[in-house]
């Protein structure tokens, strides 16, 4: 099988903290790759290297093919990447921040024009087209930077945390413009924090922890290995939720949890649910609703890293390896 991205005991170190020791996943060709983890795991380490703007310490990584430290020019030449804030000018307009894109990357200027015009409107930008950046909603500068990295028609999409801080309707807006662009052909790289996210967009999911992998697969598959089936059950009463949760908790163990108005449990052994029901009517707590479903996202990410999914923060990295490690590695091609 031929695999867009790929690592092979990737390690990068920076001083004492290891923050990749020996990660291997592989994204196939046309899919999107989910890469989870808690804060500090290494997801934004691991892009970075992808998108050869740091040096992996050991191991290999290819992209498109191309090996990411030798042939740091041609990996560059078929990627785009997108990071967890904006990265357009504010000052420029929309039109003129497509622009300046494609004359870095060499495009004739009637080419880069035609270009950005064409990215606009595919991003529902046009009637902003000639206003300053720094007049744009979060959601509109958000759609920009994801147009700026595919002005130069790349293969292969870096996505690190691309809907960081945006509200439901304009992150849902950019899932809908990802799944076109992968319908066409692209393959994505797509880290978040939001596990619905990944459930709704990702083929495969890797999750790292410390720096490395500790679960791979299929949204469904990792669903299935990890979390099972999940209890849920909310009190008529509101004041019988903490009672009922003791109770749950005596049957189903640690990882029953208080969520909102509801407890959620794992359901690891059939006989679970009639126990619950007759401890409950023991009690005397009138049971509202009850059901089984599948384990979500979030709850397989809590029974592999020991919490839930946080916002992400910058990792622990050598502070000469952050905004200046493209010089680092050479200048884009």
């Amino acid at each position: 099988m031929t695999y867009a991205i790929q690592a092979e005991g990737l390690v990068k170190r920076f001083k004492e903290t290891h923050a990749l020791a020996g990660v291997d996943l592989a994204a196939r060709t046309g899919t999107v790759l989910g890469m989870l983890g808690p804060n500090g795991a290494g997801k934004t380490t691991a892009v970075r290297i992808f998108a050869t703007l740091l040096r992996p310490d050991g191991g290999r990584a290819t992209v498109a093919g191309h090996d990411v430290v030798r042939e740091a020019g041609l990996v560059r030449s078929v990627v785009g990447l997108t990071g967890q804030y904006a990265a357009v000018d504010e000052n420029l307009t929309g039109t003129e921040n497509l622009l300046m894109i494609g004359r870095l990357l060499g495009m004739p200027r009637r080419d880069a024009r035609v270009r950005s015009a064409e990215l606009l409107e595919r991003f529902q930008l046009s009637d902003a087209a000639g206003r300053a950046t720094k007049t744009y909603s979060g959601g509109m500068r958000r759609r920009l930077d994801l147009a700026a990295s595919l002005v130069g028609r790349p293969q292969i999409l870096f996505l690190d945390e691309p809907t960081t801080g945006l509200d439901p309707h304009s992150r849902g807006e950019l899932w809908e413009m990802l799944r076109g662009l992968v319908a066409e052909g692209v393959t994505a790289l797509l880290t978040t924090q939001y596990l619905n996210e990944a459930d709704q967009l990702a083929d495969d999911i890797v999750v790292i922890d410390k720096g490395r992998v500790i679960a791979k697969g299929t949204p469904d598959e990792l669903k299935s290995q990890v979390g099972g089936q999940v209890l849920q059950l909310q009190p008529v009463h509101a004041p019988d939720l903490a009672r009922a949760h003791a109770l749950i908790a005596e049957e189903a163990g640690p990882q029953t949890q208080i969520e909102g108005d509801a407890i959620t449990a794992p359901v690891n052994d059939p006989a679970l649910m009639p126990a619950v029901v007759r401890r409950l009517d023991q009690a005397g707590i009138a049971v509202g609703e009850l059901a089984l479903r599948r384990s979500s996202l979030d709850e397989v990410f809590l029974a592999l890293t020991g919490h839930r999914a946080e916002p992400e923060t910058r990792e622990g990295e050598d502070p000469a390896a952050g905004e200046d490690a493209f010089e680092k590695v050479g200048s884009p091609s």
